[in-house]
């Protein structure tokens, strides 16, 4: 199997950053997009991408490390730490899951634990401390591809061709709603909740779109 990126969502405040997470995801040849805590999430941003990239779930970053590790991937922080190498260097050996930090505090100690090196992005003005998160994960998703050789997409005039939109996956392969899959996702939103991951709504269901056809089995 040839390289592969994956993006790994978790404690990301505003939930629209994730429908235009999944948007770059889609233009940059991403593998997955893996969700960490909760499952739903407001697709608003995406322009129809979701159904053109694979999600997967995980109650906590301890299990999608072991799944990215059975891969044989390395797990990339994007953030500006002491050890942080420059973007544009394309620091990168193999295929590699890039885990991006909340919008306002960036990556948490627990999520730098997981981590394998660092990337962060130059700037050259100085009218800002830092970027959007999507726009961070657009630019060094780019660069991945580009190391990574990723074949550019055909044109279709002045805009890239769409492929015509996959079928859903079968609901079958959403996470397996067993006993304890509920009481751990229950334990992990009380968990997630004080962290600012994906607020609830008044009588503690979500606001957002559970897009449950959409994942994989985890």
């Amino acid at each position: 199997m040839g390289l592969e990126s994956y993006v790994v969502v978790h404690n990301i405040a505003k939930r629209h950053n994730v429908g235009t997470l999944a948007r770059s995801a889609t233009a940059f040849g991403v593998s997955e997009l893996i969700l960490v805590g909760r499952r739903d999430f407001n697709c608003f941003g995406s322009h129809g991408s979701t159904s053109h990239v694979r999600f997967r779930h995980f109650h906590s970053l301890q299990d999608a490390h072991l799944f990215l590790k059975e891969k044989d991937c390395d797990i990339c922080g994007v953030e500006i730490t002491d050890d942080a190498m420059a973007v544009n260097q394309h620091p990168f050996k193999k295929s590699t899951a890039f885990l991006l930090g909340n919008e306002g505090t960036g990556l948490s100690a627990k999520e730098c634990e997981i981590c394998d090196f660092f990337v962060y992005i130059p700037q050259y003005g100085c009218g800002t401390a830092s970027l959007n998160v999507t726009v961070a994960a657009s630019i060094v998703l780019h660069h991945f591809g580009v190391w990574a050789g990723f074949p550019e997409r055909t044109r279709d005039g002045n805009k890239f061709s769409v492929a015509e939109r996959p079928l859903k996956q079968a609901r079958q392969n959403y996470c397996i709603e067993t006993a304890d899959a509920i009481i751990e996702e229950r334990k992990s939103r009380r968990e997630n909740a004080s962290n600012g991951f994906f607020d609830e709504s008044e009588n503690g269901t979500a606001s957002s779109n559970l897009l449950d056809a959409l994942f994989v089995d985890d």
